[in-house]
């Protein structure tokens, strides 16, 4: 029987290898693989051969030490004492659970990493902190580079499931390599590998102790806490029928498969053609900021596996545009949003919000931006590539005058290149400006200047598109809270909808929560 058992394993690690339809609309749909089947442990190990959910899965894998101190009761009692909030984040986290619990075990990770996102993020990939900190995973814009997470108009790579979860298990393993202990690498996590290499220099040449409770005094209050809330969800995860929490069932299988794009597609479509609801498709695929996905080798959509098969018909049967945006390029500072609109027929509003460009701003030359596509505008266009995604900048400004004008009274030893210098001006603007004649003037003699307008409250921002590969820092670039310590601080209430955009509140600048 064990043997038996085992060829099944096996089979179902060759099939999970290979596409199960390719070559049709230029889509193949790949089935997540079951790393974590292991023929040499016996039946008992082999996920799916048995009843048993991702929750059982999770707790079998538990490697991490217990944390016992106040705090972890402090947090405990917290997330206890509100069941809601646990309903709704273990929800959401569903959609997720088994993807990051499949690649912590392929690495020998402890599995109650996978708990992680529930204090960075909430399980929400649409989070975005103070801090710009973005994704499930909750990485700053740095570090995000540091591990290759590509960030440019279209595509935020930070909130990818599948990126986002490789580069935070990469970091996490870094982090174990450096301390040789989880609860500092969860610490550092939050922290700065810096901040606790630091720490740990400090107590060694103290003759101290080098413990995560015995740091923790160090720490600022959100690092302090930030180990104690992992470890307060994880009792909870090991037995919600102690605190009367009840979990929804999350079947020990793929909950999505990946789908290999090539050509360009409109998020709205692309949901349509699933079957899917806007939301729906939008929580498993955050990582795309405009609402055009750019088909290329590398761009990859994920679905739940019934709707990856109706996604495949439906694209078969479509007889529409598969997008309804292209590519436009200012020419020059004069080209603005309202002259554009007009080109292709449609209006500012439409251009500002599909670009996120602010109100009174205007764009700067050798932005590019997203405009509707049509019949009459064809010889306009430009198509939407990987390259044209890579390189695209969006520069603006605030929408103010290129020259002001000022008044200004000649002084007894003033001269017209005098003037003209300060003021950066020429001699001839000054007189075309005022009507002179001659190059002379007269003590108290007021002149009428046109300057050039600087305005300092609002600088220019640029979105810039680049993927940095290069190792990754000695530390995170994390900002430490500043906060009044606490005793015990409770992790912050706060309500999430599925598949929305939540803020983060932290203190002073610091990455999350």
């Amino acid at each position: 029987m064990q043997l038996t058992l085992k060829k099944l394993a096996l089979a179902a690690l060759f099939c999970a290898s290979t596409p199960l339809l390719s070559h049709a609309n230029d889509i193949s749909i790949y089935p997540a693989p079951f790393n974590a089947i292991n023929p040499d442990l016996g039946a008992n190990a082999l996920p799916g051969m048995n009843d048993i959910d991702v929750w059982t899965r999770i707790r079998k894998g538990f490697g991490i030490p217990d944390l016992d101190n106040n705090l972890v009761e402090s947090q405990t009692q917290w997330y206890s004492s509100r069941p809601d909030y646990i309903q709704r984040t273990t929800m959401r986290a569903s959609r997720y659970l088994f993807h990051v619990v499949q690649e912590l075990e392929k690495r020998g990770m402890p599995t109650e990493l996978a708990l992680l996102p529930f204090i960075e993020s909430a399980f929400n990939p649409e989070a975005l902190s103070t801090a710009k900190a973005a994704g499930m995973w909750q990485f700053i814009p740095s570090t995000g580079r540091d591990y290759n997470l590509k960030q440019n108009m279209f595509t935020d790579e930070r909130r990818d499931v599948l990126a986002s979860t490789d580069a935070a298990l990469t970091y996490l393993q870094k982090l174990y390599g450096m301390f040789g202990d989880w609860q500092l690498a969860l610490a550092a996590y939050n922290w700065g590998e810096g901040s606790v290499q630091r720490a740990v220099n400090r107590n060694l040449a103290a003759g101290l102790p080098i413990d995560f409770n015995t740091l923790s005094a160090q720490m600022p209050n959100e690092t302090r806490n930030y180990v104690p809330k992992l470890q307060a969800v994880k009792n909870i995860i090991a037995n919600p029928g102690a605190f009367n929490i009840a979990l929804p069932k999350v079947d020990n299988q793929p909950y999505f498969v990946t789908i290999g794009k090539t050509r360009n597609i409109d998020v709205k479509v692309a949901a349509q053609l699933a079957e899917l609801s806007l939301d729906e498709f939008k929580a498993l695929n955050p990582q795309f900021n405009r609402p055009v996905i750019i088909g290329g080798e590398d761009t990859k959509i994920l679905l739940p596996e019934s709707n990856a098969e109706k996604f495949k018909a439906n694209m078969s049967k479509w007889t529409q545009a598969f997008t309804s945006w292209t590519a436009h390029t200012v020419s020059s500072a004069r080209e603005r949003i309202e002259t554009i609109a007009s080109k292709f027929g449609t209006t500012p509003e439409v251009i500002r919000s599909v670009n996120q460009i602010p109100p009174r701003m205007v764009l700067k030359a050798g932005s590019t931006i997203l405009v509707p596509k049509s019949e009459e505008t064809a010889s306009l266009d430009t198509e939407l590539t990987p390259e044209i995604a890579d390189n695209a900048r969006l520069a603006i400004a605030p929408d103010a005058p290129e020259t002001r004008r000022i008044y200004v009274k000649a002084g007894k030893r003033d001269t017209l290149a005098g003037i003209a210098g300060r003021y950066r001006v020429s001699v001839a603007q000054i007189k075309e400006w005022n009507g002179l004649k001659r190059d002379t003037l007269a003590a108290g003699q007021s002149l009428q200047l046109n300057v050039p307008n600087v305005v300092h409250a609002a600088p220019t921002r640029v979105a810039a598109a680049h993927t940095v590969h290069r190792p990754a820092p000695a530390r995170r670039q994390v900002a430490v809270a500043k906060a009044p310590v606490r005793k015990a601080a409770p992790a912050p209430a706060r309500k999430v909808a599925a598949g929305k955009p939540i803020t983060l509140a932290s203190g002073n600048g610091a990455r999350k929560q």
